[in-house]
């Protein structure tokens, strides 16, 4: 069961993206996994002196765990905000009440993992969240988000897809459809789009934390082709809004509406879609266009 403390962070994130054209209520609320009868009744709450310091504190805690890159737990966590509380004349927290916190936002040490019989591989290359929300463009190739997601065919049999999303106009520049969620993957998604740049286009590109991002591999990848690299934070994912919302739209447009028996079957039905979206599916933030031809009219 998802937690209130969680949801509040969910639909927080949901009242700021839908301020904007680019994402509609609907949409965020499937990415979040909340209802939109239950986000218009937050709307209309009233905040609790108690969830506004709940919100405080997990925001002190991201801030001080993204400071020393992940290796505190819980009890250093708790010491060094209740230090820093005191020092401000402020009461300090319960132990319980941060190890609570993080327990629910899946924010933990990434050294001294107990109870774990098997080598557990920590990430290579970690960025900052320099994509900030703010997913505006003011030209193309400015501004890319990528992701995996997952589809099911036949008798539990998986297929990936990962994408690449260009900000300015919503096309997807670039993607990959394989039966394995693995590096090659995601590096052979990157490989076209980083060789369709127009000349002198060094994009920002953004993506979450998953493994094959932060891949010394993926890292190469995009440092040799002068790309800046941002990633979300832990646990938010509408950090990553713009190709979380492509994901409901193609899921609810195509894949939802039908059941896949074969593996060809579904990656016709993938390129068919991705397709129609880039050159046929209209869209009213890009004034009636699809994105292909919004981008050829501001070429």
């Amino acid at each position: 069961m998802i937690s209130q403390i969680r949801l509040q962070l969910r639909y927080t994130a949901i009242e700021e993206l839908s301020t904007t054209d680019t994402f509609s209520v609907v949409l965020l609320c499937e990415v979040a996994q909340v209802s939109r009868a239950a986000y218009y009744k937050w709307l209309k709450r009233t905040v609790s002196v108690r969830e506004e310091e709940n919100l405080s504190l997990l925001e002190d805690i991201r801030l001080l765990y993204d400071q020393v890159n992940g290796t505190y737990g819980y009890r250093r966590i708790t010491m060094t905000v209740n230090r820093r509380r005191r020092q401000h004349g402020l009461p300090a927290y319960n132990e319980k009440r941060i190890y609570r916190l993080m327990r629910i936002h899946e924010i933990r040490s990434v050294i001294r993992q107990k109870r774990n019989r098997y080598k557990k591989s920590s990430p290579q290359h970690v960025a900052e969240n320099l994509m900030n929300r703010e997913f505006g463009a003011s030209r193309s190739d400015e501004k890319w988000c990528t992701d995996v997601t997952e589809f099911k065919y036949g008798a539990g049999k998986k297929a990936y897809l990962s994408a690449i999303i260009d900000l300015y106009d919503g096309s997807i520049v670039a993607y990959r459809i394989g039966k394995s969620n693995n590096n090659g993957l995601v590096f052979h998604t990157m490989m076209p789009a980083i060789a369709g740049l127009r000349t002198g286009a060094r994009p920002m590109i953004h993506s979450d934390r998953g493994f094959q991002y932060t891949s010394r591999g993926f890292k190469r990848m995009v440092e040799d082709a002068g790309l800046t690299h941002s990633m979300s934070r832990i646990g938010r994912c509408l950090d990553n809004a713009p190709i979380e919302s492509f994901w409901g739209t193609l899921k609810v447009e195509m894949y939802y509406l039908r059941e896949f028996q074969a593996y060809s079957e579904l990656t016709s039905a993938i390129e068919a879609y991705i397709s129609f979206y880039n050159h046929d599916r209209l869209q009213k933030r890009l004034n009636g266009l699809s994105p292909v031809e919004y981008r050829a009219q501001a070429a």
